[in-house]
């Protein structure tokens, strides 16, 4: 694969199983290092103790990404081990069924403090540090750092169990968009990868012994199957990349056609 991102540093969160794990997994073999985020440290130690036993390029923080001191404490962590960052992936997220009725049971504030504010806090603590780094550089011509957000279709679905899930992913890529415009100058770039139906830790849960479920995720996705979390793991590196210097501000779909059919007729899972 030629989106070499070998040397650089990188923090991806939500990475203790599924797509962040895999994403984690996939810059380690491509040469960079990588700091593992998670909150659940248990998960964090049996997924990657004997890993970072192998070399100097993993290293692991397990924390509430909500709280802001945890956010100063993991940056101050992987300046520690590594001197910089230069690339950020927001994995961790959250997927909740709601009551559209219920206030109480909508999720709504849960969800947007997970998928969003948590999110958009980590991006700006670590672009102020990718332009505190450039300034140090001193090179003008160097690509400053990049950030990525994990999103999902569910943005552009309507379907009323997931209502809150929906609008945290909807107002993820619009930051994804405004980040992108208010950073272009510093020379950071933010996209964003939403994607459909991907074997995650969750969706692994939600299919187990559930065969009607599985055939109706495959039957609603035009290259029937479910996706590998690696395949999301290569777009992101791309995304991370100079092979993308130019791509900014964008949502790049890796859903298999999910999203071309009917935005109604099942839920983006």
């Amino acid at each position: 694969m030629s989106f070499s991102i070998a040397g650089k540093t990188a923090i991806v969160t939500g990475a203790a199983n599924g797509i962040g794990l895999a994403i984690g997994r996939q810059f380690v073999e491509a040469g960079a290092n990588v700091m593992f985020v998670d909150k659940d440290e248990e998960r964090l130690i049996s997924e990657l103790g004997k890993e970072q036993d192998k070399g100097e390029n993993i290293c692991f923080f397990a924390g509430d990404l909500r709280k802001k001191l945890t956010i100063a404490n993991l940056l101050s962590a992987t300046i520690d081990a590594f001197d910089r960052v230069d690339i950020l992936v927001n994995a961790s997220r959250q997927i909740m069924v709601s009551d559209p009725l219920n206030a109480k049971e909508d999720g709504m504030e849960c969800l947007l403090e997970q998928n969003l504010m948590a999110s958009l806090r980590l991006s700006q603590a670590i672009a102020k540090r990718m332009i505190c780094q450039a300034e140090r550089d001193e090179n003008e011509d160097e690509p400053v750092g990049a950030i990525i957000n994990l999103s999902s279709i569910a943005a552009e679905r309507a379907h009323p169990k997931l209502l809150a899930y929906s609008v945290s992913t909807a107002a993820l890529n619009q930051m994804t968009r405004s980040l992108a415009v208010a950073l272009a100058k510093n020379r950071i770039r933010v996209n964003a990868v939403a994607f459909g139906s991907v074997m995650s830790a969750s969706l692994k849960d939600m299919l187990k012994g559930d065969e009607e479920c599985r055939a109706d995720v495959i039957n609603h996705t035009p290259l029937g199957r479910i996706a590998r979390a690696g395949e999301v793991a290569e777009a992101v590196q791309f995304l991370a990349s100079e092979s993308a210097g130019f791509m900014t501000g964008q949502i790049m779909t890796v859903d298999g056609g999910r999203s071309l059919l009917d935005p109604v007729a099942s839920p983006a899972h």
